[in-house]
């Protein structure tokens, strides 16, 4: 192995509401049978990476439960494996990790104990498929203390909600500001860096002991003219599950057959844990059109442009139109749903109507009920 992968999946994110209430951000559901954790990583294990910490915090209990088992992703051998890290109290700490530096800080160990040169970090909450190995190739070819991968930002996209970089010919960053008011560039951070574990052992025990527990902003940008820190260009599909309304975009996306394509179809695929159920069935009147079913679905009704996980049910005369069905989402008869989220175990009773816009998709809470 040439790394050893860090995934940070323990950040709060209140802009998803109703969504992230129960559950990590990188536990979401996506595009049909995946969890947002699973995209970063497949990308180490398809990438030779074999040796992976995935950091959890907040609301990690499902995130926990979908990482119960290594095999599926194939980490489950004696010569690397899976570890999963959570904030827990000894005689001398007691506290919860304070950032994202703070968070790899309290689990040195994990690096100390391994041989590999490089560290790849991910974020947790980001749907994308990357080769690391040609970003560590970059990386070796510019002599680069860390690298950073960044992309594009197309005009329909808010980058203000990015970390924004600025970089000069020879592609070093000269600057890099986290969520500026201001953006003085349209390339944005993907929240990927390869660096050398030496020297992120280092420089995470610099800034802590300094009282600094930010890896953004205590780190790369602190840095940045100090160190040698290029940026990678990535122009492949990648979504930030940032706020409900990326959310929304990011599973309608699996519905265009080469996003698709690229993540089920094309080798190396992306892996997850396997559910056991039944394919999906289609009734007699049930009439499907550019949907996603999951497995063990039951269709009566009309679906159009959907995202319909396992275990729903859909009664007769109803339609779904535009719409995310969590697992277990329950639909009555004549029942109407257009731009909405419907989260896991939902129940819509006959005749209940849920109308959003796509501006604006109403979400409906996990385990609500929903009457005419």
């Amino acid at each position: 192995m040439r790394a050893v992968g860090i995934i940070l999946a323990g950040g709060k994110n209140e802009r998803m509401g109703e969504l992230t209430k129960f559950r990590a951000t990188s536990a979401l559901p996506v595009g049909g049978c995946y969890r947002a954790i699973d995209f970063p990583l497949s990308n180490m294990t398809n990438s030779g990476i074999n040796k992976v910490a995935i950091i959890t915090q907040h609301n990690s209990r499902s995130l926990h439960d979908h990482l119960s088992s290594p095999k599926w992703w194939d980490l489950g051998s004696k010569q690397g494996g899976m570890f999963v890290f959570s904030p827990y109290q000894t005689g001398e700490n007691s506290m919860w990790f304070r950032g994202t530096a703070d968070c790899i800080y309290q689990n040195l160990t994990y690096l100390r104990r391994s041989n590999e040169p490089y560290v790849v970090i991910s974020s947790g909450d980001c749907v994308y498929k990357m080769d690391y190995n040609e970003m560590i190739a970059y990386h070796e070819r510019k002599n680069a203390d860390i690298t950073v991968a960044y992309r594009q930002v197309p005009d329909n996209d808010d980058i203000r909600q990015y970390g924004v970089i600025e970089i000069d010919a020879a592609g070093r960053i000269t600057d890099l500001e986290e969520k500026p008011l201001e953006p003085q560039s349209d390339l944005a951070s993907l929240g990927v860096y390869v660096i050398s574990r030496p020297l992120l052992i280092e420089l995470i025990e610099t800034i802590v002991n300094e009282g600094r527990y930010d890896l953004v902003r205590d780190l790369l940008s602190r840095y940045r003219k100090r160190l040698r820190i290029y940026g990678y260009r990535f122009d492949g599909y990648w979504r930030n599950l940032g706020n409900i309304h990326s959310y929304f975009d990011c599973n309608m996306d699996f519905l265009r057959r080469e996003v698709r394509n690229d993540f089920i179809v094309q080798h190396p695929y992306v892996k997850t844990k396997p559910k056991d159920e039944p394919p999906a069935k289609y009734n007699s009147h049930a009439h499907v059109t550019n949907c996603i079913v999951g497995s063990g679905a039951i269709l009566n009704g009309s679906a159009y442009r959907s995202v319909i996980f396992r275990k729903v049910y859909t009664g007769e005369n109803s339609t779904v139109t535009d719409s995310i069905l969590m697992e277990g989402t329950y639909v009555g008869n004549n029942c109407v749903i257009e731009y909405a989220i419907l989260d896991k175990d939902v129940i819509l009773h006959n005749g209940a109507r849920i109308i959003g816009t796509i501006e604006n998709p109403i979400v409906i809470t996990k385990g609500q009920e929903v009457r005419l």
